[in-house]
């Protein structure tokens, strides 16, 4: 049974500049130390988002930057692609100096597979046409632990692992790095947002309701039955969901697991929340999903039918099969460290904080600086509505199930935050690195200690080969 507040499926006559609009532009990166040997997954791989959506493209065996959006590729010239290829051929090779760097500094050897990310980029909301900053962020991870982020607001960069520490004292005595980190999150990648912006702004305000659906799998408590909420093919991806028993919100602490918001094969983006439950409960089970951008309101109600197999819920349009290549990276990663391919995690690194692989676009963590992915409740009053007597009632009375959970299914967990998101430095900088050994260099090719960009290929670094050596 569904119960439509009100449904628009296509905003008309909506443009882009709509005060309180946020929007983001992300760059990331990720490099392996040697060929995996799977298929679809490159050494070296280096991508754009606009707003959770791919602009361009990169990676180690196709050796060059390409648009992944029509409108990217009418509006920016071959020159354009031309430095952004340069740039990003530079900044592979950092990458393999880098990893080399790292293993020497942990003491690890050639045998082990090992992968070093960096993603950064900015976000901005949009306030009489114009875009204004809001959160910027510039992070490392190394064997999907946090490594190094920058803190935009002390403007000093933060180390969560020892093993970082050496880097985190060089970066910071360079004045020149801090300033051009932070100026370009506040100024230079929110004015590439703006212009790409304008660029798709057709592509872009096109709004597509979720579908939803609610299905049941079992679990290994035969007394239990999990129950999912799956809304699929939506966009854009600011979308809010909410599991109910009779009218309350359902919260981490009830054992809600959410997927966060991840994307579609198609552009579209869907998220799913489960929560186990007796399979003799007998209580009123929905799923509100709120998707302000298609103006969609909807609360469907589960119809206690139990799905004759185990399968993990509908197919709708292969959506659920077909993702993007980073969450197909980031999968490979979660199954490379579970074999064991990827090498064991040393002293000098993180294995406790809680914090969330760097590749992982579109799930919600926090960060060092801060919160790094932010909800997006908009106009969606947070309260519970519910019924007195089921206020402590829990779901699972006596079973042996396990209800332990690291999300909460009240978030948007959307909105793709970063820094440094938008341009490449001069030619003549390309693999200049800022810190040889101890000694700090100047961010641009004159030496003269400012840092300097051309704004002219999109992506960004200090430099076009990337940002200074992790340093020996």
């Amino acid at each position: 049974m569904k119960m439509y507040f009100f449904a628009v499926f296509v905003l008309l006559g909506t443009g882009l500049a709509v005060n309180g609009e946020t929007h983001s532009l992300t760059y990331i990166y990720t490099a392996f130390s040697k060929p995996v040997g799977l298929p679809g997954i490159h050494e070296f791989t280096a991508m754009g988002l606009l707003n959770g959506r791919m602009i361009d493209y990169f990676d180690s065996d196709n050796q060059t930057k390409v648009p992944k959006q029509a409108w990217m590729k009418e509006r920016l010239p071959a020159d354009y692609w031309d430095k952004g290829t340069q740039s990003r051929q530079s900044k592979q090779q950092w990458f393999k100096v880098n990893i080399d760097i790292l293993k020497t500094r942990m003491r690890q050897n050639d045998t082990d597979l090992h992968v070093l990310q960096w993603r950064h980029g900015c976000k901005g909301e949009m306030k009489d046409g114009v875009v204004k900053f809001t959160s910027g962020v510039d992070m490392y991870s190394y064997d999907g632990n946090d490594f190094l982020s920058f803190d935009d607001a002390n403007s000093v960069w933060v180390a969560p692992t020892d093993a970082a520490v050496v880097t985190k004292r060089k970066w910071d005595g360079v004045q020149v790095l801090k300033e051009y980190t932070k100026g370009y999150l506040e100024n230079e990648c929110i004015e590439w947002l703006g212009k790409f912006i304008d660029y798709g702004q057709k592509q872009l305000q096109v709004a597509i309701p979720p579908k939803v659906h609610l299905f049941t799998r079992n679990t290994k408590v035969e007394a239990n039955i999990l129950l999912t909420c799956l809304a699929t093919g939506f966009l854009p991806k600011d979308i809010i969901l909410r599991m109910k028993r009779n009218g309350r919100i359902l919260t981490k602490v009830d054992g809600v697991v959410t997927s966060s918001v991840l994307p579609n094969g198609d552009e579209t983006f869907q998220r799913r929340d489960s929560v186990e439950i007796l399979r003799s409960d007998l209580s009123t089970y929905t799923c509100e999903v709120i998707h302000q951008a298609s103006n969609v309101h909807v609360e469907e109600e589960w119809d206690h039918k139990l799905n004759p197999s185990n399968n993990s819920g509908p197919a709708i349009g292969g959506a659920i099969v077909v993702v993007l290549v980073i969450v197909i990276v980031v999968g490979v990663l979660l199954v490379l460290f579970k074999k064991g391919i990827i090498g064991p995690r040393t002293s000098g690194s993180s294995s406790s904080n809680g914090h969330q692989p760097l590749a992982v676009v579109v799930t919600a963590s926090s960060g060092n600086n801060g919160t790094v992915y932010l909800p997006v409740p908009q106009g969606a009053n947070v309260g519970t509505n519910a019924k007195k007597d089921d206020v402590n009632d829990p779901l699972l009375k006596g079973s042996d199930g396990s209800l332990n959970s690291k999300s909460s299914s009240t978030s948007g967990d959307s909105g793709v935050s970063g820094t440094n998101g938008g341009t490449d430095a001069k030619k003549d900088n390309v693999n200049q690195p800022l810190l040889e050994g101890s000694d700090a260099g100047s961010v641009n090719s004159g030496g003269s200690g400012s840092a300097s960009s051309s704004g002219s290929s999109g992506d960004s670094g200090v430099s076009g080969g990337g940002p200074p050596k992790l340093s020996q």
